[in-house]
C-alpha cells in the first residue's frame, strides 16, 4: 500500500532570474522587440547508466543497431535511444575492472572510448564508475603480492583517467569503501580487499583520489557508497580530515525493498550535507513489481527465476519516482541523480527497476519523469518583449538557453551566480 503523500516540497531555490540585454551585430539594442526564449539543457545532472548503448556505439555501420538489443529491430533500438535522450543528460559508463580488463594488459579502452564519443556527440556528459572497487576486481590479480597489487591499481587508475580525459568529466574514485576491508565472501575473493586491509580505509581513499587527480587535475571525483549509516559519515569525516580533496559525496539508493519515503530521504540528505559538499544520488532504483523481502541483507542474495513488472507495481513506481525526485531536488545540496537503468531488459538482479519495459514500451514512471524534467522543470519556447534598452527578464532552472530574434539567435546561461548578461544575436 502506498504511503500517504506528503505536501509538495518547495523547489523555488532551483529557479533563478536574470536580466538579459540583447544587442544586434552593430551594437545597437534590440529595443521593444518580441523575442523567444527556450531552454536547451539542464545544468542539473539528470543521469542514467549508458551500459545498454555500448554495443550500439561500437556496431559496424553495416550492422543493424537492433542486434545489440537482443535481436530487437532497428526501430526498437532507435526508440530506446530516443527515450533515454528524452530525459537524461548524463551517462554513467561501466569501468568494472574484471570486465574492462579480463586479461592483464588488455583493457577494452577503445570500446568504452567509442561509447563515450557516441554520448558526447549527442550532448551527454559522462561519468566513469568505478576506479577502485573490491567487487568485480580481476581474478588474475588474486595471486599477486599485495604491494604489487597497489602498484597495479595505481597504474590502472592513471591509465583510465588519462585515457578518457576530455570525455569523462566525473569518476567514482572509490566505491563502497566502508565494507571494502571487511568484505568476507569466499565465492568473491579479491585482491583489493586484501590491499585495503593492509593500508586502511583512509589511505586507500587517498590512493584512489590522488592518483586520479594527478592524471587529470580538472576531473570531478566522488566518494561513493551504499552504506547510509554513521559508519559512512565517520569515513567521510576521516577522509576530509586527512586533507583528501573530494568533489562530491555519492549516496546509493537501490530501493528494491521499498521506497525510503520523504522523511528518511531528507534525514539521509541532511546528515551528509553537513560536510558542505555536493551530494550525488549515484545509483537510484524503484521497482514496478514485487518488492524484495525485507530480511535480505545483501541484495545480491535475492535470486528468482522471474521478476515481472505488474500493473499495480507500475502505478506505485510512477508515484514514487515523482515523490523521490521532488524530495531530492528540494534539498539544495543535491546536484546529480543517476537512475540505475532505462529498461528492464538486462537490469541489475533481473528486477523490474527500469523505466521502460523489456518490450521497449515506456512505463508510467518514465512518462512522469519526462513530464517533470522536460515540462514542469523546463522552459519551453516562450515569447517575451524587450524594453527600450533591449533588456528582458528571464527565469528558469540553471542551464543552457537560446534566445531568438526573428531568424537570429544567441546562446546564454542561467545560473545562481549570474544576475545579468549581454548577448549579441546573429544569424
Amino acid at each position: 500500500m502506498n504511503q500517504p503523500p506528503s505536501p509538495a516540497p518547495s523547489l523555488r531555490h532551483r529557479s533563478h532570474e536574470m536580466t538579459l540585454t540583447l544587442l544586434r551585430p552593430d551594437g545597437s539594442p534590440c529595443a521593444d522587440t518580441d523575442v523567444v526564449v527556450e531552454q536547451t539543457r539542464h545544468a542539473f545532472a539528470f543521469g542514467n547508466i549508458g551500459f545498454d548503448f555500448i554495443g550500439l556505439a561500437n556496431a559496424d555501420t553495416a550492422q543493424s543497431p537492433g542486434a545489440v538489443f537482443g535481436g530487437a529491430d532497428v526501430e526498437a533500438a532507435e526508440r530506446l535511444v530516443d527515450l533515454w535522450l528524452g530525459v537524461f543528460n548524463t551517462a554513467t559508463l561501466p569501468f568494472y575492472w574484471s570486465g574492462f580488463e579480463p586479461e592483464p594488459g588488455e583493457p577494452e579502452t577503445e570500446r568504452l572510448l567509442n561509447a563515450a564519443r557516441w554520448f558526447r556527440d549527442r550532448g551527454v556528459a559522462l561519468k566513469g564508475h568505478p576506479l577502485a572497487w573490491h567487487t568485480l576486481s580481476p581474478a588474475w590479480l588474486l595471486d599477486t603480492p599485495t604491494d604489487e597489487v597497489e602498484k597495479v591499481l595505481r597504474d590502472r587508475i592513471r591509465r583510465e583517467v588519462t585515457g578518457f580525459s576530455g570525455l569523462v568529466d566525473t569518476w567514482d574514485a572509490i566505491n563502497e569503501l566502508v565494507i571494502m576491508p571487511v568484505f568476507d565472501n569466499e565465492e568473491r575473493q579479491n585482491a583489493i580487499t586484501r590491499l585495503c586491509r593492509q593500508l586502511g580505509r583512509v589511505p586507500m581513499a587517498r590512493l584512489a583520489f590522488e592518483e586520479a587527480r594527478a592524471a587529470d587535475p580538472g576531473v570531478r571525483l566522488v566518494l561513493n557508497d551504499f552504506d547510509m549509516s554513521a559508519d559512512y559519515e565517520r569515513l567521510v569525516e576521516g577522509v576530509l580530515e586527512a586533507g583528501i580533496e573530494v568533489d562530491a559525496i555519492g549516496l546509493q539508493s537501490h530501493m528494491h525493498q521499498g521506497y525510503w519515503g520523504e522523511e528518511r530521504t531528507l534525514e539521509v540528505l541532511e546528515r551528509f550535507a553537513r560536510f558542505g559538499l555536493p551530494l550525488h544520488l549515484s545509483e537510484t532504483t524503484l521497482l514496478s513489481g514485487d518488492l524484495m523481502p525485507p530480511e535480505i541483507e545483501d541484495l545480491n542474495d535475492h535470486q528468482v527465476p522471474s521478476w515481472p513488472s505488474t500493473p499495480e507495481g507500475e502505478e506505485r513506481q510512477a508515484d514514487e519516482v515523482v515523490r523521490h525526485y521532488r524530495t531530492l531536488l528540494s534539498h539544495p545540496s543535491v546536484e546529480a541523480i543517476t537512475y540505475w537503468g532505462i529498461t528492464d531488459l538486462g537490469s541489475w538482479l533481473g528486477a523490474p527497476a527500469g523505466l521502460v519495459r523489456a518490450d521497449g514500451t515506456p512505463k508510467p514512471a518514465y512518462n512522469e519523469l519526462h513530464r517533470l524534467v522536460k515540462q514542469e522543470w523546463w522552459v519551453e519556447p516562450t515569447r517575451l518583449r524587450t524594453d527600450a534598452r533591449g533588456q528582458v527578464t528571464v527565469s528558469g532552472w540553471a542551464g543552457d538557453y537560446r534566445v531568438g530574434v526573428d531568424d537570429a539567435t544567441a546562446a546564454f546561461e542561467i545560473a545562481p551566480e549570474i544576475s545579468e548578461a549581454t548577448v549579441t544575436v546573429a544569424r
